[in-house]
């Protein structure tokens, strides 16, 4: 197996058999597609640039509407790169956060998948998601699609492709 759950790397059985398991768990997800080929060129100039108009937009739309005065978030992140490439992250996250709930109070967690069991789960999630997206295959899905409560394709509209 091992040091953790990878969708990507798992074989077949292994994948099922987790899809199986996440179905039975009581637990929600959401999914913000973006295109990354749509994006325009001084969206894409920084990682955390591209990251902050999707998490802009999934945090209006999909989690905000959600929370309450007083509510508490914790936003939980794959570790990733350098510390400099983590507090970019995180500048834009609190730009993000400021702009759809001022009044939550929130902090990042940058966690090593394998430390994370959720970042595991998380990541089965998003891979279905890519799958059928990407692939136009419903096979990974369809165990967990009744768990996804929101789905947006953020540049669904775009014509214009920029690589």
């Amino acid at each position: 197996m091992g040091d953790c759950f990878h969708a990507t790397t798992d074989s077949v059985p292994v994948r099922n058999r987790v899809y199986n398991v996440l179905a039975e768990c009581d637990f929600t997800f959401q999914a913000t597609i973006c295109e990354k080929s749509k994006a325009e060129p001084q969206v894409r100039s920084t990682k955390a640039r591209f990251y902050k108009i999707p998490w802009f937009y999934h945090f209006k739309n999909g989690l905000a509407p959600h929370l309450k005065n007083g509510d508490r978030l914790l936003v939980t992140a794959a570790s990733i790169g350098t510390k400099k490439e983590r507090n970019s992250y995180t500048s834009s996250l609190k730009d993000v956060v400021n702009q759809g709930a001022a009044h939550t109070d929130w902090a990042v967690d940058f966690r090593p998948a394998l430390a994370d069991p959720c970042l595991q789960a998380a990541d089965y999630c998003a891979w279905a998601v890519m799958r059928k997206w990407e692939r136009r295959d419903l096979g990974p899905i369809a165990t967990i699609q009744k768990k996804l409560t929101y789905e947006y394709e953020l540049w669904g509209h775009g014509r214009k492709h920029y690589y």
